[in-house]
């Protein structure tokens, strides 16, 4: 079967989202046009039966003059005029389309705008609920408060929505507040980042949107501020919101509160980032966390961007529209931001992304090589140094592979049965009868990545499991050390001969692993590859914390092959720059102060950007107001910054990962390679004749050709997509 007859046996359903907004006015006469358009959120894409809109009103025309209804229902009394604005938040939507219409002077002027409002439980992008779904309301805590959620209320997990206080006190603590109107003896005061010092009161509401359990954390003091409101803004909120996201990759079938083992038996990592951040809040950002907006909880990130747009919105119609939202997280997510900027532009308008990886799925692609190179090394006839098994790898250090949390993170790709002896796939919460296994439980939760995002990729009909985006039948594996003399013939051949691939449930295989056609090529489409595209509109300030010396997965390649992207596609990589530095760095190169210096740059940035009201591109507006010290640097041990790239270089040195050292290019963005012949001219090293007949079996279909772009590799299908 050709490729168009199988691309055409999608189940994939993918639509582009488009505005439903329709104005009619006729208003030249009266000093203006009418019209209504939604602030909070795209106007069809509404959540939770609330929207905060804004009417435009013509100039000489008269409060008095303008009505607004929903649904034929009169709610011009929600709206508060400031100049030519009227502003409300329009509440007891319906589920469904609601058709709000403006009218003034008498009705000759007339404003239509259709919002399409969605359950707060979700979906809205996303698609189908995952099923089953474990709640765990219970067993969340308020930090620092410790009071517990009421709920689960229904199958879908909600609870209750709650506010509590807490303060900073002079010892540098978060204390409980109990009665919000309490002034404590040791309550700190703190000066924002406008200047305006007020008394370090935090207010933080905790409950459920799609799902997922989430935080909203800002200056307020109920003493002195009104009660919150999206036009009663608290003195000291600086009118940015940080988005805060969690790392990790798991699959999901769960509400993700609480602590997960990552993996078993590794450490603990935090289903829901605190909140409560210091060097955020003093300074008078606020910020949103949620359970499902880390990778750790649901290795899906159109489920991440869907949970960012509806808390978003939620935070607006509460608080008001921040004037810039900031994305930050590492690892997991840092995927996050990346991808939401990509597939979903104006969620967020900078990015802050630490320990980063361009993307999910090319991550988990090339650690998921390692079991694979691992089991040739343990079979090898021929003796490996430890330098060889290095260079074969790519990675910075030789324990790379061995260490739990690096090497076997790529099976979250793969592994599905409960019998699996180091990964299971699933987190340790969901319970082992829920689980799939071939045998006792076929129908069980598979907790791969691509069945975790079955809704994007589709199930193939033969299995009825999620199609897999994951290849190496051309992979040559140590290519580059074989061609720089740094691996003998007889390695290179015996390595590619003994590394096959993985089966459907995860098991390691003699034969290569063949992906599908359709999961590759939907992954491209879909943007499940970060290809660059759209971010030359964002600001990205990447800090990393290099830690390539040691078996850790977070490797500084991952920056440079953003880089490379970005330039591939944009022929610009204006609005990226990357700071280094080390855990053991001192005075301004310290981790925590490199991430300070990170959002100090990228909100300066920001409030450019804002201020240029020239008619230009976003991306040129970007480009033009990058400031003078965003420039790529690095730290000393010392604390001594650097912004000489050699001597970064030589401080920080890259590496690579199997794919790379396979010969792929530095965008390392090929799911399946296309192919050529093997020939023996190809290679700068000799092979004889039984070689090159042992590799042609391994290879039958031929091996990569990086010169051509890989199988199904495209650009992006359109933004917005839902599923």
């Amino acid at each position: 079967m050709g490729l168009a007859a199988r691309l055409a046996g999608f189940v994939l359903a993918v639509c582009l989202i488009t505005s439903t907004a329709a104005t009619v006015s006729s208003a030249s006469t009266i000093g203006g046009d009418l019209s209504v358009r939604a602030l909070s959120t795209r106007a069809n894409l509404v959540s939770g039966g609330d929207v905060l809109l804004r009417v435009q009103v013509p100039r000489l025309v008269e409060p008095v003059q303008v009505t607004v209804t929903a649904g034929g229902r009169d709610v011009t009394s929600a709206f508060t005029r400031s100049g030519n604005a009227m502003t409300g938040l329009v509440t007891d939507l319906p589920v469904g389309t609601t058709m709000v219409t403006a009218k003034a002077d008498r009705g000759r002027l007339t404003a239509n705008l259709a919002v399409t409002n969605h359950p707060i439980t979700g979906p809205v992008l996303s698609g189908p609920h995952q099923r089953p779904f474990l709640c765990s309301t219970t067993e969340f805590r308020v930090p620092v408060v410790g009071a517990p959620l009421i709920g689960p209320l229904d199958e879908d997990c909600s609870a209750a929505t709650r506010v509590d206080y807490v303060y900073r006190s002079t010892a540098g603590h978060y204390r409980a507040l109990p009665d919000p109107t309490a002034r404590p003896a040791d309550l700190a005061r703190t000066t924002n980042s406008e200047g305006r010092t007020v008394n370090y009161v935090v207010r933080i509401e905790t409950g459920t949107v799609n799902r997922g359990v989430y935080e909203l954390a800002l200056l307020h003091d109920p003493v002195v501020d009104p009660a919150p409101g999206p036009l009663a803004r608290p003195a000291g909120w600086n009118e940015r919101l940080i988005f805060s996201y969690g790392g990790g990759c798991r699959a999901g079938y769960h509400q993700g509160a609480g602590t997960v083992t990552f993996p078993p038996p590794g450490g603990q990592l935090p289903a829901v980032p605190s909140p409560l951040t210091d060097a955020w809040l003093s300074r008078g950002y606020a910020v949103a966390v949620s359970s499902l907006a880390v990778l750790n909880t649901t290795c899906n990130d159109v489920i991440a961007t869907e949970t960012t747009m509806m808390l978003k919105e939620r935070f607006a119609e509460r608080y008001g529209v921040p004037r810039h939202t900031i994305g930050y997280g590492p690892s997991g997510g840092s995927m996050i931001q990346q991808l939401t900027a990509q597939n979903y532009p104006g969620v967020l308008d900078g990015l802050l992304p630490s320990e980063s990886f361009p993307d999910t799925l090319v991550q988990l692609t090339s650690t998921s090589d390692c079991a694979l190179l691992l089991r040739a090394f343990a079979a090898a006839t021929e003796p490996w140094t430890t330098a060889q098994r290095t260079a074969v790898a790519g990675w910075g250090s030789p324990d790379h592979c061995a260490d739990p949390f690096s090497g076997d993170w790529g099976r979250a790709f793969l592994a599905t049965t409960v019998t699996e002896p180091t990964w299971s796939g699933c987190a340790v919460d969901v319970p082992v009868s829920l689980v799939y296994d071939p045998v006792t439980n076929p129908d069980g939760a598979r907790c791969t990545y691509q069945d975790n995002a079955v809704n994007i990729y589709g199930r193939d009909p033969a299995t009825g499991f999620a199609r897999r985006p994951l290849d190496n039948t051309g992979v040559q594996y140590g290519l580059d050390a074989f061609n720089a003399g740094t691996i003998s013939a007889e390695q290179f051949v015996e390595l590619n001969e003994r590394a096959g691939g993985y089966d459907q449930d995860g098991n390691l295989m003699a034969a290569r692993t063949a992906g599908s056609v359709e999961a590759v090529t939907t992954a491209y489409r879909t943007g499940r590859v970060n290809s660059g595209a759209n971010l030359d509109s964002v600001p990205i300030v990447d800090f990393r914390t290099y830690l390539d010396d040691r078996p850790d997965p977070h490797d500084i390649v991952r920056g440079d092959t953003m880089r490379a992207r970005l330039l591939a596609t944009n022929g610009s990589a204006a609005n990226h720059v990357m700071l280094t530095t080390s855990p053991s760095t001192a005075g301004a190169g310290r981790p925590s102060a490199v991430g300070i210096e990170a959002l100090l740059l990228l909100d300066q940035w920001l409030s450019a950007v804002s201020a240029d009201q020239s008619a230009d591109p976003l991306a040129v507006k970007v480009a033009r107001n990058r400031p003078a010290a965003a420039v790529d640097a690095c730290y000393t041990t010392a604390g001594t910054r650097v912004t000489d790239q050699a001597q970064c270089r030589q401080l920080y040195p890259r590496h690579e990962n199997p794919r790379l050292a396979a010969g792929e290019p530095l965008t390392n963005d090929v799911l399946m390679c296309a192919r050529k012949p093997l020939a023996a001219a190809d290679y700068v090293q000799p092979l004889t004749a039984d070689q090159l007949q042992r590799l042609e079996t391994v290879f039958p279909g031929g091996v990569c050709d990086y010169d051509q772009p890989g199988v199904g590799q495209q650009p992006l299908a359109g933004t917005w997509l839902r599923y």
